[in-house]
C-alpha cells in the first residue's frame, strides 16, 4: 500500500529534475490559468487538469520527458496519472511549483 501511495504522489528513488530540465523536458504545469498567469516556472507550459486529457494533442512526443507540477502536487500526480494512461513514457510528479522551480 505504501508503495502504491508513493508511486502515484511520485516519491521513491530521487529524480534529477534539474537534469531532465536541462535534457529539454517540458514542465507542464497543471493549475488554472489564473494560478499561472499568478506566477509559474519560466518556459512551463500551462495545461489545467480538468482539460489535460482533451488537450493532449499539445504533447506530441510521448517519449519526451515531461515533469508536471501545480500548488501542491495533488492535481500534479493526478496529471500523472492521466498522461501514463495515455501512453506517455517518462512523466514525473514535479509537486508544487515553488518546490520544484528550486530544484531546477
Amino acid at each position: 500500500m505504501i508503495t502504491t501511495l508513493k508511486k502515484i504522489f511520485g516519491f521513491g528513488p530521487s529524480v534529477n529534475y534539474s537534469e531532465l530540465a536541462q535534457q529539454g523536458a517540458i514542465i507542464l504545469d497543471v493549475r488554472s490559468k489564473a494560478e499561472f498567469t499568478g506566477g509559474h516556472i519560466k518556459g512551463a507550459i500551462n495545461i489545467p487538469v480538468n482539460v489535460l486529457s482533451s488537450h493532449l494533442s499539445q504533447l506530441k512526443d510521448k517519449n519526451k520527458p515531461i515533469i508536471t507540477c501545480c500548488a501542491s502536487g495533488m492535481r500534479s500526480a493526478s496529471a500523472k496519472s492521466i498522461l501514463q494512461s495515455n501512453g506517455y513514457q517518462n512523466v514525473y510528479n514535479g509537486g508544487g511549483w515553488l518546490s520544484l522551480q528550486n530544484k531546477l
